[in-house]
């Protein structure tokens, strides 16, 4: 079974969970994770004054925070193809200088075609560490201890968006936020160059198209893979079409200020992480992983009516982004922990990670896009149809998911 949970070129013995080497490794690259995932939330916090400076309604701010995941769908396929053979740590290391260079062109930008170059570069970065990112761990980490280890990893996006609302919250000027992002990513590059292992590849030869299609066709045919990656896209349509906005709609719809807006949102990101790190706990005591994702679709629909609808008060709808983001943080850990043991191959795993982070690029493009033009349109209760219809999809991909596990005799 260990060759099944090892990465193509991982070394033939993982790092014992205890081993201080390994906690130090896997420190670092959550927090390269953590980083790329600040570059989201810094927008979402950033709203009121971009819209200020740039003159943008909430449809082009969607466009915004979408332009940051356009090259995660373009490039996650042939990323999770080209990681055994370039080094996944040497692409995490790309991807945080990605992420500084991004964030410095961001800050200097006069106008918003360079405020959108700069996210097209930002989102190099961010596909590059969330697909490499866990290919480091998945050498790194012993069989018993990937679960555990894959939730922790997957709590970055939700602590990197709490930050940067707790935080970008606080500052006084959006400008130099972004500049803060890009020393912040070149600092890590050089903490990860000396405090993680490089590993090794598995293969000299370059990647063609031909074998990344052949190779994504396969991870594809094999169907658990697919429709982990289907599943990632109604999560991140439905987490980004509140959280994208969470912060505009607590100062329009509950009459806070802008600091406490930022304080209320990142309150409720910290709860995701809660879910994210239960979900390991469960999963480590043998809940059924598509259980957890139909439960995590079904709460997370249903909290979205009583969210968007105007029929609650201010505390009660708050409460229930508290639920909506702690019962969502049960899916990624889920969805990326399952994400290895489905893989057709050893081989195959880093493009099994490519096709989940497709997935939630895609997601995470299309919800702000959709949920933003939807408001401007109808207001805030066309997000509520929105999000639950996600949720019922969230659902039967759940039964499809443990349906294709069955067949394929994988653990449930």
């Amino acid at each position: 079974m260990q060759k099944q949970f090892e990465m193509a070129g991982a070394p033939p013995a993982a790092l014992p969970l205890s081993s201080s080497t390994h906690w130090r490794g896997v420190a670092l690259v959550v927090a390269a994770g953590v980083v790329a995932s600040l570059q989201v939330g810094k927008v979402a916090i950033a709203v009121p004054q971009l819209r200020a400076d740039f003159g943008l309604d909430l449809s082009m701010v969607g466009w915004l925070m979408a332009m940051f995941s356009l090259l995660g769908v373009a490039g996650a396929v042939p990323v999770g193809a080209w990681v055994a053979r370039a080094g996944d740590r040497h692409l995490v290391l790309a991807g945080l200088l990605a992420i500084a260079a991004g964030s410095t062109a961001g800050a200097l930008a006069n106008d918003v075609a360079m405020l959108l170059a700069g996210r097209v570069v930002e989102g190099l970065g961010f596909v590059l560490i969330t697909i490499a990112g866990p290919s480091v761990l998945q050498r790194m980490v012993s069989p018993g201890g990937k679960d555990l280890a894959f939730a922790i990893w997957s709590c970055f996006m939700p602590t990197g968006i709490a930050i940067a609302l707790f935080s970008g919250s606080l500052l006084d000027g959006w400008r130099g936020f972004w500049l803060g992002n890009a020393a912040l990513a070149a600092l890590l590059a050089v903490l990860l160059l000396l405090g993680v292992s490089g590993g090794t590849t598995t293969s000299a030869a370059p990647v063609s198209w031909h074998s990344m299609a052949r190779d994504a066709a396969a991870t594809a045919r094999a169907g658990a893979p697919a429709l982990i990656a289907a599943s990632f896209v109604i999560y991140s349509l439905q987490f980004f079409a509140l959280f994208s906005f969470l912060p505009v709609l607590l100062i329009e719809r509950m009459g806070v200020g802008m600091a406490a807006a930022g304080s209320l949102s990142a309150v409720a990101c910290c709860v995701n992480v809660a879910g994210n790190l239960a979900a390991g706990v469960l999963l480590k005591r043998g809940v059924a992983r598509w259980l957890l994702a139909a439960v995590a679709s079904a709460l997370m629909g249903l909290s979205a009516i009583g969210i968007f609808l105007p029929v609650l008060g201010a505390l009660p709808a708050f409460l229930l982004c508290l639920a909506f983001s702690g019962a969502g943080g049960l899916l990624p850990a889920t969805l990326i922990g399952t994400s290895p043991i489905v893989s057709p191959s050893a081989r195959l795993v880093p493009m099994s990670m490519g096709l989940l982070m497709l997935g939630s690029n895609l997601g995470q493009m299309i919800g702000p896009v959709v949920v933003g033009g939807a408001v401007d349109s109808m207001g805030w209760p066309a997000a509520a149809i929105i999000v639950a219809l996600a949720g019922a999809m969230g659902v039967l991909l759940a039964l499809g998911l443990r349906r294709s596990m069955a067949r394929s005799g994988h653990p449930l």
